[in-house]
């Protein structure tokens, strides 16, 4: 098998397989005993500077648990902070910027990303990952401009993204103007994982879910549209994913990727309903019943996959991996999946 026929493309495709194709996402983490040992303490940002440790990380899920693609170890804020806009992953906490994004004047601190110059080990990792993960596909990805732009707005992770729409609607050229340059960084950063050899790229509009439709279609949607359409030409699948969005689902399907990922809120024959025919669907099973009794964990497992409709899902949870999550549970998940027939419902 080839890696462009691999389970994971083909489902991302809609084509058939003989198998659902599974990876998790945050699979390479703290969940792990080999990720601890090998990472070690301080900012994820130092570890995926190091092209030798972020390669070694990808690959511990891969190796482990079967899974049929592997993500690149990265961050969604690796752009903004190669051009220097202060920011850092805190431990514990997550990214956190030394002077939020207040008025125009801050847009000069985001310089177009030039990704030979600003994020070379990243390009290194990719190629170095290409080479050693044989017939396995390389997810590469980007956070989109409106998650992105949250935390350059918020200092920090937020419940309530107050100030973020508050300056979407009160400012909206200052607001346009961010997220175009987000999206600039987010597509440069994306072409260039493709061109070191990423297979598929996943974009993650991680908080998208806090929007109503109305503000998503008018404010966010144009960016992310321009990342998923400025990488078509690549000829590789794209995946859409997103947090709390299945009053969005349908908006998203219209940015441009050939899957979308889902949630554990909505079940995935609703959201092939909502996304309407042509998408392939990613997930969903709840991260938190990983931590359930196999007999729970895998009756739901069953459920996801019967609702995937086989062709065209790629199984996933419906968000990352939590740290308290049992290795071995994945390892089972994974089996349990590649065992089970995909569903006959009509591909997407």
């Amino acid at each position: 098998m080839s890696r462009a026929d691999s389970p994971f493309l083909r489902a991302c495709r809609g084509q058939p397989t003989e198998r659902v194709p599974v990876w998790f996402m945050r699979q390479a983490g703290r969940s792990l005993p080999e990720y601890r040992a090998a990472r070690g303490e301080g900012s994820i940002l130092d570890a995926v500077r190091r092209p030798e440790l972020a390669a070694e990380l990808t690959m511990q899920p891969v190796r482990r648990y079967g899974v049929d693609a592997a993500i690149l170890f990265s961050d969604i804020v690796v752009p903004v902070a190669a051009v220097g806009f202060g920011v850092d992953v805190v431990p514990g906490r997550g990214p956190v910027v030394e002077a939020p994004l207040r008025s125009r004047a801050d847009l000069a601190r985001l310089r177009p990303l030039e990704p030979e110059e600003d994020v070379p080990y990243v390009i290194d990792t990719v190629r170095a990952l290409v080479a050693d993960l044989g017939d396995v596909p390389l997810i590469g990805f980007a956070g989109a401009p409106f998650t992105v732009a949250s935390y350059l707005v918020e200092g920090g992770p937020s419940r309530q993204y107050t100030r973020t729409k508050v300056l979407m609607r009160a400012e909206p050229a200052l607001w346009e103007a961010l997220l175009d340059a987000l999206a600039d960084m987010a597509l440069a950063f994306l072409r260039a994982q493709v061109g070191a050899g990423a297979a598929a790229v996943q974009l993650f509009d991680s908080w998208a879910g806090a929007l109503s439709p109305d503000d998503y279609a008018r404010t966010v949607l144009p960016a992310s549209r321009k990342v998923l359409e400025g990488v078509a030409d690549l000829g590789v699948p794209r995946i859409h994913f997103g947090v709390g969005t299945g009053e969005l689902l349908g908006l998203m399907a219209g940015a441009g990727a050939e899957v979308v990922g889902v949630d554990w809120r909505v079940p995935l024959d609703e959201a092939r309903r909502r996304l309407g025919p042509g998408v392939a669907v990613q997930g969903n099973l709840d991260p938190a019943l990983c931590l359930a009794p196999w007999e729970v964990l895998s009756a739901e497992a069953q459920r996801v996959l019967e609702r995937g409709g086989g062709t065209g899902h790629v199984f996933n949870l419906g968000h990352g991996v939590l740290p308290e999550t049992d290795p071995d549970a994945l390892s089972r998940l994974v089996e349990l999946v590649h065992a089970t027939p995909p569903a006959g419902a009509p591909r997407p």
